[in-house]
């Protein structure tokens, strides 16, 4: 369940009942989406709105007492509202949450005293004011909009996934295990970067893994229990029985430092010190972990879990990462996502586990077993990726929508087709800004509430890729881009 902070404006000489109507609207809309609601009742103030500074003063008591719960905050306008009041409740109650402005639209044969809003005005200086106030802020996408619209029903649910985004990252805990592979400086980051926007970075070498995982005798029921885990996630019938005896000590040593850390996604060390000084791939256990929605990166790619996490905070399914890897034949707009591979199952309906061709060549296929492989469907495809840019000081973002093809593709490992409008473009953007090669992916269409969460609320600058319609680009405020 959500919970909202909800400030419902008024101006003294606008009607009441305009008031208790969208009490009534939201009360109703709330229940259906499971919010509950923060705000005044109609004991504490006239009719429970913000008219007056003394309204705002409790307003603000109110959501300062309730700040450590509150997701996000709802401004609503019944009518014109009273701009100083709603500003003053957010300033005294001290919330750091997102906050959505709606407002009322009025009806053309409503126009007289008795029915008359005015809240198209009234959004213009509430907005305004909270900017005045240094107050970021989201809008409906109708200037407009009815309570029980279906228009706005879909604005509230796409904010209440950015509240989402925004509360997960901004106090998430993230583990690096082991060490980036030396070939790799694209995986470098700055932990300093994310630390400044609530994100926290806990390390542990691999060899207090693999010391640990030594120490687990092959008797202990944990591990009976893990290993009965990783038979029924996937087909394991080509698995020799020591490879995944190996996965499901790691998988435990793993589990353990997370729990004891509070850590929520992991970007791990797959190769090659796993290949050559334990014996195994550990994707199907990241597979196992993302599915869980606990993600988990390849290559100590700590940037590009917290890009898998945003997108999964968003779009409540599991996230993948991947490699823009291969053109698709002659088509612009066609790609194919590879990685060796560590997919959730959310991904591949006829997974299996495997090897690792490729890093078999150099680490011997009888050491590479427990890598991931299939072919993820046709469907919706939400890309993006989160780089720390430490020459400039800043966290960079790009997002964007595409979809999962069903055109043919004969390969191995974790693989897909997609479709990007505007894919070349969109290269240029990820070549020319110094972006990494892997992204994450999510099976959604999401990418607007993570331009929202990332770029309005935690500060960083985004690129949200779109196909060029012709009109003049859109920039935020302050983006270099």
């Amino acid at each position: 369940m959500a919970t909202l902070g909800v400030i419902l404006g008024n101006r003294d000489f606008f009607p009441d009942v305009l008031i208790g109507e969208a009490r009534r609207d939201l009360k109703k809309l709330f229940g259906e989406l499971s919010i509950e609601p923060v705000w005044l009742s109609e004991k504490d103030t006239k009719l429970g709105a913000v008219e007056t500074w003394s309204d705002a003063r409790k307003c603000g008591d109110l959501l300062r007492v309730n700040r450590d719960r509150l997701d996000g905050v709802l401004v609503c306008l019944p009518n014109f509202g009273d701009e100083k009041g709603i500003a003053d409740s957010v300033r005294m109650g001290d919330v750091r949450v997102p906050i959505l402005v709606q407002a009322c639209p009025d009806d053309l044969d409503q126009f007289g005293l008795n029915r008359r809003r005015d809240a198209f005005c009234g959004k213009i200086s509430a907005c305004n004011n909270l900017r005045q106030y240094g107050f970021k802020f989201s809008l409906t996408r109708d200037h407009t909009v009815s309570i029980l619209n279906p228009r706005f029903r879909e604005d509230l649910e796409q904010f209440l996934a950015v509240c989402r985004v925004v509360r997960g990252l901004s106090q998430v805990r993230i583990g690096a295990v082991g060490a980036r592979p030396n070939a790799f400086n694209t995986t470098r980051y700055s932990e300093k970067l994310l630390e400044a926007s609530g994100i926290s970075v806990s390390t542990i070498d691999l060899s207090e893994v693999f010391g640990n995982a030594g120490k687990i005798p092959d008797s202990d029921a944990r591990v009976k229990q893990r290993i009965d885990q990783i038979r029924g996630y996937a087909d394991a019938s080509k698995v020799p029985d020591e490879a995944i005896l190996k996965m499901g000590k790691f998988a435990l040593v793993v589990d353990d430092w997370m729990q004891s850390l509070g850590i929520s996604a992991t970007a791990i060390q797959c190769w090659s010190s796993l290949q050559k000084n334990y014996g195994v791939n550990v994707c199907t256990i990241m597979s196992m972990m993302s599915e869980q929605m606990l993600p988990s990166a390849c290559e100590v790619d700590i940037a590009g879990v917290v890009s898998m996490y945003s997108l999964q905070l968003a779009s409540g399914r599991p996230s993948a990462l991947v490699d823009w890897n291969n053109n698709y034949g002659d088509d612009p707009e066609k790609c194919v996502l590879f990685h060796c591979g560590n997919w959730a199952k959310d991904f591949l309906p006829d997974v299996r586990i495997a090897t690792a061709p490729i890093l078999g060549t150099t680490l011997g296929e009888e050491n590479t077993f427990g890598a991931m492989e299939g072919r993820t469907g046709k469907g919706p495809l939400t890309f993006g990726r989160i780089s720390t840019d430490d020459a400039s000081g800043k966290i960079r973002v790009y997002v964007g929508e595409g979809e999962f093809t069903d055109d043919p593709l004969d390969t191995f490992g974790t693989r897909a087709v997609v479709r990007v409008p505007a894919l070349p473009s969109l290269m240029h953007i990820i070549c020319q800004n110094g972006f990494e090669h892997h992204a994450a992916m999510n099976r959604s269409h999401s990418a607007a509430i993570v331009s929202e969460a990332l770029g309005r609320y935690m500060g960083w600058q985004v690129y949200h890729h779109q196909r060029p319609t012709g009109l003049p680009p859109i920039h935020r405020m302050g983006s270099e881009w």
